[in-house]
Formats: structure tokens, sequence, C-alpha cells
């Protein structure tokens, strides 16, 4: 057989493929489930670039002056509000309460003793030895003695304060982002000794301004699986837009479930409307795929003819949770046969 002679014995085989597939669809049943075509109107997604941060992040900052003596956390470690993450010492501090702890045993023994010479003093004058002026003279000196005593017990709480005013606690729940300090480090009552990122994330966006003219809170937001490292798309939905447009970019923020998982910073693709534009959408059942290439069975008479089509994306909605976006291949007006 020459050459020739097997280019139309192949071209033949071919032909018959397709009639017998054309055969074969046009045999399917007429009372088949079936689904009318038509255009609807769809949100026209735009890709713009997000940014994962934190809705707050808080300093973890010093009270008091001093050396840094101990550092409790690192990055990357989970607090909560009140954890200690540091602490901060000053020798002057120690100095100051043993100052005061001799002069409060000095105005103790004081006041010890005026309490003594006013119970005396109190005893002579009810038996009439000494005048009633002694006793006013004795209860004046007691009560000198113990506001004195007084006064620097007050002044040592100032001091033992300060000592618990050394611990850096965590203002909030959260990772900690940075050590601004390390041991060793001389600080200032108000710096910043570590950053702590709140736990919960938002998705900062910005767009660019021609996208963005409708766009307004509640709308939906959407990460891709590949950005997801999994094979369904993540949604969120937009709560909160700034006023100011910085660059040409309207910022926005979106909240999205399942955010801590990511790096603070982390970048990611997400698709949001831009407006709406019209599209076939069918069920995702009505499509089959053969050989790599996807068919849809379109009514024709009393059978069927096998319709190759071009597949979108899914565009799922309430009324048709498996809908999927028909790029080319039916035009308004068809009725699909389902398989």
């Amino acid at each position: 057989m020459t050459a020739r002679w097997k280019q139309v014995a192949a071209g033949g085989a071919g032909w018959a493929i397709v009639a017998l597939a054309v055969a074969v669809c046009a045999a399917a049943p007429a009372g088949a489930d079936t689904f009318p075509v038509t255009s609807r109107p769809v949100a026209d997604e735009k890709a713009v670039f997000a940014t994962v941060e934190s809705y707050s992040v808080v300093p973890a900052r010093g009270r008091i002056g001093g050396v840094i003596a101990q550092l409790n956390v690192r990055e990357g470690d989970s607090v909560t509000r009140g954890q200690p993450v540091a602490v901060i010492a000053d020798e002057k501090l120690a100095l100051q309460m043993k100052s005061l702890d001799a002069q409060i045993s000095a105005l103790q023994a004081q006041a010890d003793q005026a309490n003594i010479d006013f119970t005396r003093t109190e005893g002579l004058v009810d038996r009439g030895i000494m005048p009633r002026t002694k006793l006013d003279e004795t209860r004046t000196a007691l009560n000198v003695a113990e506001n004195g005593l007084r006064a620097r017990k007050a002044e040592r709480d100032v001091i033992q304060q300060q000592f618990n005013e050394g611990q850096v606690l965590a203002p909030v729940d959260g990772l900690v982002l940075k050590r601004m300090v390390s041991v060793g480090s001389v600080i200032l009552p108000g710096d910043t000794v570590e950053m702590v990122a709140q736990q919960d994330y938002k998705l900062r966006l910005r767009i660019p301004e021609r996208h963005a003219r409708g766009l307004k809170v509640g709308d939906t937001v959407r990460i891709d699986g590949s950005e997801t490292g999994d094979r369904t798309a993540r949604t969120g939905t937009i709560d909160l837009i700034y006023p100011l447009i910085e660059d040409g970019r309207v910022v926005a923020d979106a909240k999205v479930d399942g955010l801590g998982e990511y790096f603070v910073g982390n970048r990611l693709r997400v698709w949001i409307s831009g407006g709406t534009r019209a599209a076939f959408v069918i069920p995702a059942r009505y499509v089959t795929t053969r050989f790599g290439i996807d068919y849809v069975s379109v009514q024709s008479g009393t059978g069927a003819v096998s319709v190759p089509v071009q597949r979108g994306r899914p565009l799922p909605s309430p009324e048709l949770a498996d809908g999927l976006e028909i790029l080319s291949g039916v035009q308004s007006g068809d009725i699909l046969v389902r398989p």
C-alpha cells in the first residue's frame, strides 16, 4: 500500500469514528435532564496583590530605666496579655530599698519609744504627778513618730512598685515579631523591648483606582488555591475601605478566615470584583471530558449532538452550586442534555 492510500485509509477511519460518535449522541434519550443556556451577569474579577498584616502591632515597652537582665521570649513565640516577656534591673533601686529599710527601722524604734513615753506620762497624769500639758507633748511626739514611719513605708512601697515594673508585660495576645534589645542593653523608661502582633490577621489590599470605582464594603475577595497550597480557594469580605488614595491605589482591608498560618507581610494574589459582565454558566455535571477535550451534549431534534467547549473557572451560586463558566462552544438558547 502506498503512502497516499495509507493517508486515505486513516482519514476514512477518522471519519468513521466521528460518524459513530454522532450516531451515539443522536441516540441519546429525549427525556433526559436538560438545561437551557442563558447569559447571566457575573462578577468581573480582577487580580491584585494583598499583604497579610496584623490588625495591630503593639510595642511592649519598659516602664522604668535600667539594664535588660532577662528576656523570656524570642521571635515567633506566642504570648498572652500580661505575660512577663523581659526583666529590667536597676541597681539604684536596691540601694534605695536598703536605705529605706534602715530608716524604717530607726523610725520604728522612735515610734516604740514615743509610745512608751506616752503610756508612762498618761499614768503619771492620771495620778496627778505630772501636768496634762506634758501628756499633750508626748501625744504629739507619738503622732509625729508614727506619721514619719508611715511616710517611709510609703516611700518603700514606691520603690517596691518600681521593682515590680521592672517586668515588661505583653500588651496583647499574639506573636512576638521582633526583639528590639538584647540582654545587657540599657534602656530608658518608655523604650520598646519587643514588638507583639495581635493574633487576628487581615488582608491589606492595594487596588488601582481604575478597578476600585465599584468597590464597596461587603464585597467578596477570593484567594486562589495555588496561593493557599490546597485545591479550594478561600474567600473573605472587605470590611474597610480607606478614603485616602496613595500612589494611585485605594487601600482596603479584607477579613479572611485561616490567615493565622501565614507570615506577617506575606504577599498573596487576590481576586476582587471589578464590575459585572455577561457569561454562560452551566452545571459542571453537564460537561464530560474525553481525551483531554471537554464536551457538552446539545439537543438537536429528537437526539443530541456532542459539542466541544472551552471550560472557564467555577462560578458557584446559591441557585447553581456547581456552576461552571463556558467561554466558547455554546450560545444562548441551546438546550443541554445531561450525559
